[in-house]
């Protein structure tokens, strides 16, 4: 599914009902079936398909599990099932996910005991893993490729034979999101103590099956984007500051790209401002999810950028800082990427574009929402597979034409299809 996408004709004013969050979604999936409970509300592909293979059973007999493009579910079924007394599975994905790592992750499961083989290259799924009483203790990870290797870990804490304590190493990606899993835990009656170098976890009782979500701040950074592109007003139903996700410091930095946040009763209400900062120079490690749609708006209203931290883009649905690079040069912005991958940059510097741009979205949910949003400056923008956002965002198109954009088969001539 193709969209050629015009913008609104008259002034953007929209209430959007966002999606729950797919980060508390995925760890209460886990934390509850380990409580002996289901309760977990699923609202996007990503959630759906762990929830599905949970409510399924895991295998006992060698069978196929196949998380398809979910690296979420991938990750903390690993460890799941590793920690599974009984289960006997291959545990594998699409062909992109074959080619994310998860050495770091299998290599701590087995210091603890884990029996998992690779099925392909050294380090990649596909996995055979046979489920087993896994020790405890402490165990030293790698964190600075996926905070969700420390997370898997710390959620299986309940089922090891000792109290877990977790040594991170290297730069640690995602840091809000380990603290996302640790005091999920803790509300599920695990005692959790956590600094930036160590988590330290105890669950003498088990744990207690607990409901939990609240809207994305993830998916409420492209709404953030289309705020600041169109000047226009935005009302995000029930998002609050207060949160266990990290991702609404979006709403700080998106205040340097002109866009500011009033917090009522009904949700974040996001308005434009023209104070615009001269430069965006962020360390965004522990929130790579919001780049792309960062990338797009600063492009788009012409303020250079040097984002640092983000070298986990690269092991993402795509590698997203080459798809950045890519698409926006379809837009004559000329981007860069240095310091050996972790670092995005862009100086201003423009060239002049003669064709109408073709996004690729590259299978990734977030770089199509980020594309989609460039219409206001370029009408008639294509916008390909965009299906693809119903991996964390299934209503997003839903959302995007209420708020006046239109949405057309490229297929139609483009002098009709702008009537």
């Amino acid at each position: 599914m193709d969209y050629r996408i015009f913008p609104p004709e008259e002034i953007l004013e929209t209430t959007v009902s966002l999606p729950l969050s797919k980060s508390i979604g995925a760890r209460a999936l886990i934390l509850n079936h380990i409580a002996g409970g289901r309760t977990a509300t699923c609202e996007c592909d990503d959630t759906a398909t762990l929830a599905s293979i949970l409510e399924a059973g895991m295998p006992h007999d060698g069978s196929t599990v196949d998380v398809g493009p979910a690296g979420t579910a991938m990750r903390f079924l690993t460890a799941l099932c590793a920690a599974s007394e009984g289960v006997d599975c291959e545990l594998t994905g699409t062909e992109r996910m074959q080619k994310r790592p998860i050495g770091p992750l299998v290599h701590v499961l087995r210091m603890l005991g884990a029996d998992i083989e690779y099925l392909g290259e050294e380090g990649f799924p596909p996995l055979r893993i046979k489920g087993k009483r896994l020790s405890g203790g402490t165990v030293d990870i790698d964190a600075s490729e996926s905070s969700q290797f420390v997370s898997a870990l710390m959620m299986i804490a309940p089922l090891l034979e000792a109290p877990l304590s977790i040594r991170l190493l290297g730069n640690v990606q995602s840091m809000p999101y380990i603290r996302m899993t640790a005091e999920m835990m803790r509300m599920r009656g695990a005692t959790v103590d956590f600094d930036r170098d160590k988590v330290d976890i105890y669950t003498p009782s088990g744990l207690k099956t607990l409901p939990q979500d609240e809207p994305d701040w993830s998916a409420a950074a492209f709404w953030y984007e289309i705020a600041a592109v169109t000047a226009g007003w935005v009302t995000l139903t029930g998002l609050c500051h207060d949160t266990l996700q990290g991702d609404s410091e979006v709403a700080s930095l998106f205040e340097r790209l002109g866009v500011l946040t009033e917090f009522t009763e009904d949700g974040a209400e996001l308005s434009a401002t023209p104070d615009l900062y001269s430069n965006l120079d962020a360390d965004l490690s522990d929130m790579p999810d919001a780049v792309p749609a960062l990338v797009v708006t600063a492009c788009l209203v012409g303020i250079p950028f040097r984002l640092t931290g983000v070298g986990a883009l690269r092991h993402k649905e795509c590698d997203r800082l080459q798809a950045l690079v890519n698409e926006m040069a379809k837009l004559g912005c000329l981007l860069e990427i240095e310091n050996y991958g972790t670092t995005l940059q862009w100086d201003g510097r423009r060239v002049p574009v003669t064709t109408l741009p073709e996004f690729d979205t590259y299978a990734d949910h977030r770089m199509a929402m980020a594309l989609a949003p460039v219409a206001v400056f370029v009408p008639g923008i294509v916008v390909k597979d965009a299906g693809v956002v119903s991996k964390s965002y299934p209503g997003f198109w839903e959302q995007f034409e209420k708020a006046g954009f239109r949405l057309v088969d490229p297929s139609e001539p483009l002098s009709t299809a702008e009537e």
